[in-house]
Formats: structure tokens, sequence, C-alpha cells
């Protein structure tokens, strides 16, 4: 299982796709070794801080870890399944 945020993306979630760039080049060889990736994702890119009043929140942005937003994290996953097929491998999103 591959990581593509935190050390692998040098703790910078905007650079998750280079990681998962590299992931699908390696099962595109035919590599066995990937058994799946975790990408920090969400509606909005980005994070943002808890604040005290609730209502400054941004829907759909993580209070938690900074993350890729849905559009960016949905051309991964195409490029992904895009590597994952020719090597003869199966796709499954969880």
């Amino acid at each position: 299982m591959v990581d593509c945020s935190h050390g692998n993306s040098n703790k910078d979630y905007r650079r998750q796709g280079e990681v998962l760039e590299a992931v699908a080049a390696q099962v595109q060889d035919g590599s066995s070794a990937v058994l799946g990736v975790m990408i920090e994702s969400h509606l909005v890119a980005g994070n943002q801080k808890l604040p005290a009043d609730l209502s400054q929140l941004t829907y759909g942005q993580s209070i938690t870890d900074a993350c890729i937003d849905l559009a960016s994290t949905a051309a991964l996953l195409d490029q992904l399944a895009a590597a994952v097929v020719p090597a003869g491998a199966t796709v499954a999103v969880v």
C-alpha cells in the first residue's frame, strides 16, 4: 500500500500526483508489489483550521490534513486505472 501523501509527497498534498505517477509506472511495468494507494482527498483542495465560529468553515474542505480536490482525485484514479488494466490487474475503489 503506497501513501501518496505525507512523507512520499514531502508533506505537500499537491505532489500526490507525482507519487501516483511513479506508482502507476511501476504497475504498468508489471510490479505486483503495489497493493493499492491512499490519497488525501476531499471536495475542496487544501485544509482549514477549525474556527470558533463554525459558520466560517468552507464546506467540503478538510479540517485535518490538506487534500487534493475531487476533480484531481478522479483524474489520478483514471490515470492509475489506465496503468493497471494493461498490466492485467484489477481495479477496486474503496
